[in-house]
């Protein structure tokens, strides 16, 4: 097992990763709130323990080594998040920084008690997809909210963001996974959205709009 900062970083290259980019020492400085430097010590770590390499974009991408690990970390911590939120009842804002705790100490045994006792969900309360024990996750095909047009409409399938307070602001206009959401009106160069989600009407910036995923 892997040191708690060295699975951070894993799952933080897996994230950006996923969303299309080889991430560089300022990609993963701003989503650990460490600095550029310290970022780049540690992909060299990461590097000398055969964990990541260095792809083409002069970025850092992972192993295979260092993808299981970090699919391994992110099927904890998402099992961890469906369990505080279904058994503990915890708001589903907070349960991602609860989830980081139990991640780094979570046995496989309690992981498996959890989930058995979870009936085996597909997805954390954002809607993110959780890995099988061998690492594969099943996604539904989905697009992000910003991608449709006026008078378009679907359910919400995820969130890619867990930030408490970006989840806030979205639980404040209802925006939660398996709510029906309407574009309204769309503004010019690239204004914000007016959306219809439990009859009523909000203004979304495109940058958030981006962030949500829809299906159907």
């Amino acid at each position: 097992m892997e040191s708690p900062i060295v699975e951070e970083y894993l799952e933080a290259i897996y994230k950006l990763q996923a969303s299309g980019k080889q991430p560089g020492p300022t990609d993963l400085g701003k989503a650990l709130a460490v600095s550029p430097p310290s970022a780049m010590e540690m992909m060299n770590r990461l590097e000398e323990k055969g964990l990541a390499a260095r792809g083409k974009q002069k970025g850092i991408i992972l192993t295979r080594r260092g993808e299981r690990e970090a699919l391994r970390l992110i099927r904890k911590h998402r099992i961890s998040e469906r369990f505080l939120v279904d058994i503990l009842g915890m708001d589903w804002k907070d349960a991602h920084d609860e989830a980081c705790k139990f991640e780094h100490v979570l046995s496989q045994d309690v992981e498996s008690r959890m989930e058995a006792m979870l009936k085996n969900p597909g997805t954390c309360p954002h809607g993110q997809p959780i890995p099988d024990k061998d690492g594969n996750t099943v996604e539904e095909r989905q697009r992000p909210l910003s991608s449709l047009a006026r008078g378009e409409s679907g359910i919400v399938a995820k969130v890619a963001e867990e930030k408490r307070e970006f989840l806030e602001y979205l639980t404040g206009m209802g925006m939660m996974p398996g709510r029906t959401v309407c574009v309204e009106q769309i503004a010019p160069f690239d204004g914000p959205l007016l959306i219809r989600i439990d009859g009523q009407s909000h203004a979304l910036d495109r940058d958030i709009a981006q962030k949500i995923w829809i299906k159907g």
